[in-house]
């Protein structure tokens, strides 16, 4: 359960449906269609448990992130997001690992000022003044 990957095979799975424009009715089956594995597995058990009405694409995202994304792992992320310092980092390896860090925490940097203050706090002193 890697929640990078999870998140990123969300994201793949939006352009797909933007690109060949899939009709939100739609959507959940594709999904599911792509998932390949224990995930595939998951999927089939937890359909069945949502009974047999229309599971909508939010329906979908929000039982996979529960799954492949669950709170805790939140809080994790957003503590390592907090407690980023640049230390022996190079500025750019520091700015990769904030860029991703901060997506997974859009609150903490929803305005251009928090994200720069954020950024500037986990600098070196020296380059931060």
């Amino acid at each position: 359960m890697d929640p990078t990957k999870a998140r990123a095979w969300l994201k793949e799975i939006e352009k797909a449906f933007t690109l060949v424009k899939v009709e939100a009715d739609q959507k959940t089956y594709f999904a599911g269609y792509f998932l390949k594995g224990e995930a595939n597995y998951w999927w089939e058990s937890k359909k069945a448990l949502e009974g047999d009405g229309v599971i909508t694409c939010d329906r979908f995202t929000e039982l996979f992130l529960e799954k492949y994304f669950p709170c805790y792992m939140k809080n994790q992320i957003e503590i390592k997001y907090l407690e980023l310092k640049q230390g022996n980092m190079s500025v750019t390896k520091y700015a990769t690992k904030f860029i991703e860090l901060a997506r997974f925490v859009p609150k903490q940097v929803d305005t251009d000022e928090k994200r720069a203050k954020r950024f500037q706090q986990g600098l070196k002193p020296w380059i931060r003044g």
